[in-house]
């Protein structure tokens, strides 16, 4: 399969809506106390919106005929004189997502690698992202790519 890698575009919401919807069901279907199902992450509007923001690029990766086989939401972060954090600039991965249907492809690790080369044309010192621990195939994954753990979220049910 011939897939190109590059920012998203409007005529690519249907197919990355489909791909939220992917996810948001993994995360329900893990842990349905925290998340909802039949539901959308983001309205057309919003997402609109930010396909067009510069500071929370969304890269896509398209078959040939102009399908979304996959998608990574990112978001620059810097901490500006902040009192005890450094002034790196970070390029946080908010969502990195293959379609279901065509896995194991290498379209995730080909995804991964653009936001890095990407990353390092904008000058970011390292590249972030949370991984849900209900999700073993993505936390997988990540560890196969390189990323090692930088901090952990903890909870307590009450």
């Amino acid at each position: 399969m011939d897939i190109v890698i590059r920012r998203a575009k409007e005529q690519d919401m249907d197919g990355i809506n489909d791909l939220l919807c992917q996810v948001l069901m993994v995360h329900h279907n893990g842990r349905p106390d925290l998340f909802k199902a039949g539901c959308k992450k983001y309205t057309d509007d919003e997402l609109r919106d930010l396909i067009q923001d510069d500071t929370k690029p969304i890269f896509v990766a398209v078959d040939e005929q102009g399908k979304v086989a996959g998608y990574a939401f990112c978001v620059f972060q810097q901490h500006i004189d902040n009192n005890i954090l450094t002034d790196i600039k970070t390029l946080y991965i908010d969502d990195l997502c293959v379609d279901e249907q065509i896995r194991g492809q290498r379209i995730g690790k080909r995804l991964y690698e653009y936001v890095l080369g990407f990353a390092k044309e904008q000058g970011c010192y390292n590249v972030t992202l949370n991984v849900w621990s209900l999700n073993e195939s993505a936390m997988k994954f990540y560890e196969a790519c390189g990323l090692v753990p930088q901090k952990i979220g903890m909870e307590h049910i009450l």
